[in-house]
Parts: structure tokens; sequence; C-alpha cells
């Protein structure tokens, strides 16, 4: 059994690519996608035609439509091939608009239904994990629209999104790992960083924990990794989405890969709940450098990217 078939076992497997023709190899159970994705997608040519086509077909849409039904598009294709859902980003510019997120995800369910698709069972709709992206999750989840809260950092937005109802919460792993890897520069000690001891592993432990001793149904998966050791270390969490490449490197690996996580050995260690307010809510992320910068960073470098979509779009 490679470490890919041993992870099955424990952990949903999720495949993190907008280049859907690399699906098929690796067999997941679900796909997330990002504007970063989708445009690297785009510019290759085998993908070039569905932004050509999606622009002509619509010419004359306002742009940020023609982009929801781009990323539709690439949406639809990756569902006929996997058995799951697959999460779709809404513009990244809109995660300080609660009522502008509920609007675009209403407009992304729509697409996706007139696809003939069910979005309430294959969709997740992807949102900054802000405070009003929080809100604008809590208020689509009570209208049955599940979302999937990404740029997730620290314990106080894992905590909200669980008090929120949320379907599914995304703990970037690498990109904690990075943070602190950088502020520790020369100091930074790799091995003794590793497996259950890297940064990001911690943070998605931690909330993981929380979650099963507290009853919170949100579903935990760990994105962002940046080795396989990270990935191994988090075996047993509900889901991980993962890159073609590490996808590979675990499949083509007969390394032995144990069960790290385990809902039952983690909610026997009893917690309290956590209530976190608005003012609870931005101080404590104010309060964490690391959260609210790689966050701030995220947002801006997948609106970057919406920007530089757009653009290729009007190059059509």
């Amino acid at each position: 059994m490679n470490q890919l078939d041993a992870l099955r076992q424990w952990t949903t497997v999720v495949a993190d690519t907008g280049d859907f023709r690399q699906l098929a190899q690796f067999k997941p159970q679900d796909a997330t996608t990002n504007p970063s994705l989708i445009l690297k997608a785009v510019q290759k040519p085998d993908y070039r035609p569905l932004l050509d086509d999606g622009v002509k077909k619509h010419k004359g849409k306002p742009v940020d439509e023609v982009i929801d039904r781009l990323l539709v598009r690439f949406g639809t294709e990756i569902l006929s091939i996997i058995p799951g859902r697959v999460s779709t980003e809404v513009d990244a510019r809109l995660s300080f608009d609660t009522a502008a997120t509920v609007a675009r995800a209403d407009r992304i369910v729509a697409l996706y239904r007139a696809e003939g698709i069910d979005p309430e069972k294959r969709v997740l709709i992807k949102i900054a994990s802000t405070w009003e992206g929080i809100q604008a999750a809590r208020q689509l989840e009570q209208k049955g629209i599940h979302t999937n809260l990404t740029l997730l950092f620290s314990f106080a937005q894992a905590v909200a999104c669980g008090n929120a109802g949320v379907k599914l919460i995304s703990p970037f792993v690498g990109r904690i790992y990075d943070w602190y890897k950088k502020s520790e520069g020369a100091k930074w000690d790799e091995a003794a960083n590793a497996g259950a001891n890297d940064p990001g592993v911690k943070s998605v432990r931690e909330i993981y924990d929380y979650y099963k001793q507290n009853g919170i149904a949100t579903e935990v998966m760990g994105a962002s990794f940046r080795n396989v050791g990270q990935i191994a270390a988090l075996a047993g969490c509900d889901l991980l989405t993962i890159s073609p490449d590490l996808l590979a490197e675990l499949a083509a690996s007969d390394a032995p890969l144990s069960r790290v996580l385990d809902p039952n050995a983690s909610a026997a260690k009893k917690v309290d709940k956590v209530e976190l307010d608005e003012p609870g809510f931005r101080f404590a992320l104010n309060d964490d450098a690391m959260s609210t910068e790689k966050l701030a960073e995220g947002i801006r470098a997948f609106a970057a990217d919406a920007v530089k979509l757009e653009k290729l779009m009007e190059s059509v």
C-alpha cells in the first residue's frame, strides 16, 4: 500500500488544483480551486480555450459575472471527474463586505444549478476567514449553501467559524510554517520544527482537538502543504487538500504511514467552548501577528490574481 492509499483509510483526500486533467490519476474525493490556480490553468494551452470561449459567449456581460461563469465552468468539469464536492471561491476583493459576498455566492450557486448540479451536495463556496466573511458564511449556511472558510491561520478564526456553523474550514499549514521560518531566520532549526513540531501542524491539531472536544460539526481540512512530512503529521484529519505534486509523491512512496489524529482520542480531552463576539475576534486576530499578516497577504494575492484574470479576459 502506498502512502496515498494509506492516508485514504482515515482522511478524505482532496486535490488542490485547477488542472482537472490531472485528477483522474489520483482519484480524490473532492477538489479545491482558487483564483491563483484558475489563473495558472488558463495560461496553459489545454485550458486557454475555456477562457476564450467563455469571454466570447458572454461578451458584453459584466466582467465579474464572466469570471464567475469561468470558475463554474472549471468546477463543472472537475465535478464530472470526482465523486464529491468542489470548492469555488468568491472574489477576494469582497472579503470585507458581507452582503456582497452573500450575493456573489448566490450567483455562483445559481450558475451551478443551471448546469444541472445540486450545489447543496456538491459545491462549497470558498470565503476568506475575515469577520465579514464568517458572517456571510453564517447566512449562507442558514440557506443551505455550504461554505469553505479559507485563509485561516488562527484559533480565533476557527472558533468563530465553528460558532457560525460553517461546513468546512481550511487552515493553511504551509503558510503558517513559512511565516515562522522567515521570522526565525538563521535561528530556524528545520529538524526541530518538523512533523508534530511544525507550527502549521500544531495549529491544525489544536483546532481539530477543540472541534472534536466540543462536538462542533465543522469539518477540518488542512491545506497549503510544503512537504509530505506535514501531511503525514496530520493523517486522520477530516480532510486534507493536497497539490498534484505532493499527491504524486505520496503515491510513489511505500514508507509506513500511521494515523495521528483520531476524533475519539481528541474528544476525550474535554475543554470549554469559546465564544467570540466581533470585538473579541478582532482583538484576538490583531494580537496574533502571524495570522494578521498572512490573512492580509493572502487576500492581497488572490485579489491581484483576480485582476490579472480580468486583464487576460479583456485581451480576448
